[in-house]
This record gives C-alpha cells, structure tokens and sequence, in this order.
C-alpha cells in the first residue's frame, strides 16, 4: 500500500470513529467531508479493489448501526432521570387525573395495565394520583374519592411487575395528594388521610404526599366566616413525615410567597419542602407561572407541571390548519361543550407557536407533542401528562434523552409570547369548581 492509499483510508477509518458516536449518516455523508471540492476525484488514485471496499464500508455497517443507534437512545431516555426530594425519578411523569375503571362494581382496566407495564419496562414509572380521583361519574356527585388510589394498587402488584421490580432492583413511584376541606381542621385530619391514601395504595411509606391546593374551599365566607387552615396542614404535613408515613412532602398551586411561608413553617420541625405541583407550559407560563418555577428552581424545590399540553392545544391535534375537522377531533376527546369551544378560542394565536414546534419536531424526528413536553423539562420542571393508552405513554416518554437547544426555547418562548393559557371549561389553570361556586387561587 503505497503512502497516499494509508492517509486516505486512515482518514475513512477516523471519520467513521467520529460520526459513528451519532449513528446518522449514508454513504455520501460518510465521504463527502473527505472530498469537499474534490468529490469527482476523491477516489481517483485508489485501486478499483480499495474504492470498493472504502465505498461500501459504511452500507455494511448501516443495519448494525441503526440497531445500536435505537439501543443508544433507550439507553439515554432510560438513564434520564432527576431529583425530588429523596427520590430518583424519570423526567416525565405519568398523570392519572383520567385513570377508572371500566367496570361499575370492581377496580379493572387492561388498557391501563398495559400502560403501567409499559410504564415500568420504560423506567418511567412515576404515577401522579390524589385522594379525590376517581370515575368522572362517581366523581361529578361527591363520591370515588380514594377509587384511583385503589386502582394504581391493583394494577402495581401483578405478578408481572412484582417480579419486573426484584429483577431490575427499581420499584414505581407514587405521588399522591391530601384535599383540603372544610372540615378537616387539625392535624390529624391530615395524618388520618395520609394514612387511608397509604392503606389503599398498598405501600409501607408514601413517596411523595401533596396538598391538592391551598385551603381556597370557604363555603361561610359569603356571611363573612372564613377559617384559613394552610398552616395546620403545614403541621400535617410535618407529623406525617415524622412518623414515617411519608418520604417526602410536597404542595400544589402554590405561588412564591405561600411557598415561602410553607417551606419555613415545615424547617422548623427539620422537614424539607420537595415539590410544587403547578399548571405550566409553553402557553402557561404567565400569571406569575415562570416566576414560581423560577422560585422553586432557586429554593431546590421540585416544580411538577400539570397540563403541559395545555390540554391538548400543543400536541398539534387542534391546529388552525384542521379547522375543518376540529370539532369532530376535539368531540372524539371526551371534552364537554363547554371545553371545546373553549380550546376552539385558542386556534388562531396559537397556530404560529404550532408550526415552529413541527418544524423542530421535524428537524430532529420528534413529534410536536415531545416538543412540548421537552420544553417544560427544559426548564426544570417534570411535566406529568395524562395517558390512558400505550400509545400515549410512548410518545409522551420519547421526550426523555434529549434537549432543545437554548436557541430553539428561545424561538419557541417568542412565538408563544402572546397566548395565555387559562384553561377551558371547568378546567382552569388558576381556580377549581367547587359545588357551591368557583374557588381561585393566584400564584404570588
């Protein structure tokens, strides 16, 4: 091999170490950096044997290469985890606001055991629950409370997953949440829930236990009797990790000052404040939104974002472009009336924020959808989007093992500058139906 044939394959064999570590490329990609402006005479002093050879290298290594590309990328996603608390948790959580069962009189649901094995076979088995979940009818009328809770518990301990858990030494996460009522007024009211949430859960400790909201339910304020009980549920929250009923407390709705508060009112008996549940997103990141992730990021305090998709407005099913079909999309939903023409409303602002999501979606071979979820990871938060079907579980967790790019939040934060997300319907990312009217809270 005379001197000008071992530079130019030791040049093809470098280049192959270098763009092998991506696992993207052809054959014209594979030599053309080589040939810059000499592409007709790359190969015009090799043998016709050495051509060969160096031009169908990369085609032999291709099939391999794409295996151990999708490898290398469940890899990342698996490996794509992040603190809260005392806990290790995947990047994206799994809301299960939607999660019942399909029977009237037992807890069953195969789709949703599908879900959750795929969940854990994933490493992305972080389920977000509450107390107060259940069908929507039982719901609707004051009943299910504690129904979801139950459901999780059967569909964790399958045989499967008990054995998936010991051979893969890694166990599902829980979080759950405590509803403040008017009736609850001590302490022991929320050690007595705490208690009923593990039972039905079925676990030792709970990994992370919330309260659902601020104490906002006030039914006598319209005669001007009010009790304001956050700090006696400040002190339930303490007592039940003292007791190890927990390992680690956290809160929902919470602007910077609540927070504040909280946080030094839990110190003083040594308990960490670990979490804070809020409505977030590319759309929702006003009425004091950014400023309470920007808060919690500086205090260690985990933000867990709920509604990331804005309730569908982001995943790029109820674009401007399929007007002529968003009724039947959105119908096909489960939304209410109310809710569709609500989303409906947001068409027209959110249409531009949509079509620079798809280009980078496109761009880098995700979904509009993961675009969405990615950035709310970006930006510290864990987004915990709904699924109800497989399907949905894989596209939401196809978000883990990459980032957007500083340049790409910025693109997109300024096509999203003018939308503000409030909700639709019933639900809103800043006050909750409550039976006797609407209850709202501000993060402030």
């Amino acid at each position: 091999m005379t001197l000008q044939h071992w530079v130019i394959t030791s040049l093809l064999f470098l280049q192959y170490l270098v763009i092998s570590d991506s696992f993207q490329f052809t054959r014209s990609s594979f030599i053309t950096p080589l040939c810059v402006s000499r592409t007709n005479q790359c190969f015009s002093s090799l043998s016709d044997e050495t051509e060969r050879r160096a031009a169908e290298a990369p085609v032999m290594f291709l099939d391999g290469l794409k295996n151990d590309r999708s490898s290398y990328d469940n890899k990342r996603r698996k490996n794509d985890t992040t603190n809260l608390g005392n806990l290790i948790v995947p990047t994206v959580g799994v809301g299960t606001i939607s999660w019942s069962s399909n029977s009237l009189t037992t807890l069953q649901n195969l789709e949703l055991q599908s879900v959750v094995k795929e969940a854990c076979d994933s490493n992305a088995a972080f389920f977000d629950t509450a107390e107060r979940y259940g069908s929507h009818l039982k719901t609707a009328i004051g009943l299910g409370w504690g129904e979801t809770e139950s459901l999780i518990q059967k569909l964790l301990t399958s045989e499967y997953l008990i054995d998936h858990a010991k051979n893969n030494g890694m166990k599902p996460i829980i979080a759950t949440k405590f509803t403040p009522t008017p009736w609850r007024n001590s302490v022991q009211s929320v050690v007595d829930a705490c208690e009923k949430s593990r039972q039905r859960l079925g676990v030792d400790q709970i990994d992370l236990y919330q309260l659902h909201m601020p104490d906002i339910v006030q039914p006598l304020k319209g005669i001007g009797l009010t009790m304001n009980k956050d700090a006696i549920y400040w002190e339930g929250l303490a007592e039940c990790y003292k007791r190890g009923l927990v390992k680690n407390v956290g809160v929902c709705n919470y602007g910077p000052t609540l927070l504040g508060k909280c946080q030094e009112a839990l110190a003083k008996h040594s308990v960490p404040l670990a979490s804070n549940q809020i409505a977030f997103s590319l759309i929702g990141r006003h009425n004091g939104s950014q400023e309470t992730v920007d808060k919690c990021n500086e205090l260690g305090i985990k933000v867990l974002a709920y509604y990331p998709f804005a309730m569908g407005l982001l995943t790029g099913k109820y674009s401007k472009e399929s007007l002529a079909s968003l009724d039947e999309s959105l119908a096909s939903t489960g939304k209410s009336t109310l809710e569709i023409n609500d989303l409906k409303a947001y068409a027209d602002d959110v249409a531009p924020l949509l079509s620079e999501m798809e280009r980078i979606a496109k761009k880098r071979g995700k979904t509009i959808a993961q675009v969405a979820i990615n950035y709310v990871i970006c930006k510290g938060a864990i987004p915990i989007p709904g699924a109800r079907i497989v399907s949905q579980l894989q596209d939401n967790i196809g978000a883990m093992g990459w980032r957007l790019s500083p340049s790409e939040i910025l693109t997109l934060e300024e096509k999203a500058q003018n939308v503000r997300f409030e909700g639709a319907g019933f639900k809103r990312t800043s006050e909750k139906f409550v039976g006797y009217g609407v209850e709202k809270w501000r993060l402030d």
